[in-house]
C-alpha cells in the first residue's frame, strides 16, 4: 500500500491473490479525477468483475489526499459532465454506479481528505476506513450544481436526510470525528494504523464465502435504494444453500477449523 508512482497517471490497478487495489494517482492535484481516469476506472472495475479469483477490492489514493473530486475545468466546459458520457469514456455517475454494483465487497482506504464527487465514490464502497485527520465537503451548492440523482440517493440512504442536507445545502467542511458520527466513516484510525486495519478487513472479507457475501451485498444495496428484488434474493439464497461452500462452512464449524471456500 506504500508504493508511490513518480508521475501522475490514470488510476493504477494491482492484484495480489484475492485482493485487487485501485489507486488514484494524481497527488500533485490531490488525485483530481479527470476524464481519462473515468475510462481507466471503468476498465479496472470491468476486469475485477470478470475475475472470479478476486474476492475483495480496495480503493485509495496516492499522497496526502484521497481525492479532490471531479476536474472542475471539464465541468466548466461540459456542464453535464458528471451525468453524460463522452465519446471516449463514461460519465462520473456511471462509474460511481458501476463501483456501487461491483460484485465483490469494497473498502475505501481514505488516506486523507475527500471532496466533491469523490465523496460519492467513497460512499459507493461497502466500508470506508479513514484517518483521524481526514476531512470532507460537498461544494455542489457553492458551485451552482444540482447533484446527480444516484449520488443524492446514496447520501440519504447511507447518512440520513439531516446529514445529507447539511453537507449538500451548506457546503460546510466537516472533520473525521463528525464523519464517523454521521456514518460516513466506518472506522477512524491514526495514519500509522490505517494499512494494518485495511489489510485485516480485506483478508477477513476475502476469507468469507463468496456466493453468500456477494449475494447479500447485492440484496442490501437493493434495499437501500428501495429497489429490493425479493425473487432475486430468494434465488441467490437457494443458490447458496445448494453450494459446496455451505457444506464446507458447516464442516469447518463442526471441525473447529477455518473454512476454505471455493465460490461454488
Amino acid at each position: 500500500m506504500n508504493i508511490q508512482s513518480a508521475e501522475a497517471t490514470t488510476p493504477l490497478l494491482t492484484i495480489e491473490g484475492a485482493r485487487a487495489t485501485i489507486r488514484l494517482n494524481r497527488p500533485a492535484v490531490h488525485n483530481r479525477i479527470e476524464p481519462p481516469d473515468l475510462l481507466a476506472l471503468a476498465r479496472h472495475l470491468d476486469a475485477i468483475e470478470a475475475d472470479p479469483a478476486i474476492r475483495v477490492m480496495v480503493l485509495t489514493g496516492t499522497g496526502k489526499s484521497f481525492s479532490s473530486g471531479y476536474h472542475l475545468g471539464d465541468l466548466a466546459e461540459r456542464p453535464g459532465a458528471e451525468v453524460t458520457t463522452r465519446e471516449d469514456g463514461p460519465s462520473f455517475e456511471g462509474v460511481a454506479t458501476q463501483l456501487e454494483n461491483l460484485r465483490v465487497p469494497t473498502i475505501c482506504r481514505l488516506n486523507g481528505g475527500v471532496y466533491g464527487g469523490a465523496t460519492d465514490l467513497a460512499l459507493c464502497c461497502d466500508f470506508r476506513i479513514g484517518v483521524e485527520t481526514g476531512e470532507m465537503f460537498m461544494p455542489a451548492a457553492r458551485l451552482g450544481i444540482h447533484y446527480y440523482p444516484s449520488g443524492m440517493l446514496r447520501y440519504v440512504s447511507r447518512l440520513g436526510l439531516n446529514a445529507a442536507k447539511k453537507l449538500f445545502l451548506t457546503a460546510e467542511k466537516i472533520m473525521a470525528p463528525e464523519m464517523l458520527t454521521i456514518g460516513y466513516l466506518t472506522e477512524m484510525l491514526p495514519m500509522d494504523a490505517l494499512d494494518a486495519r485495511v489489510d485485516a478487513l480485506a483478508d477477513r472479507l476475502a476469507a468469507m464465502a463468496p456466493l453468500a457475501v456477494q449475494g447479500v451485498k447485492r440484496s442490501l444495496n437493493e434495499i437501500a435504494r428501495q429497489e429490493f428484488d425479493a425473487a432475486g434474493a430468494i434465488a441467490r439464497a437457494n443458490e447458496s444453500q445448494k453450494s459446496d461452500d455451505l457444506k464446507e462452512g458447516l464442516a469447518a464449524f463442526r471441525e473447529k477449523r477455518a473454512p476454505v471456500f471455493k465460490g461454488r
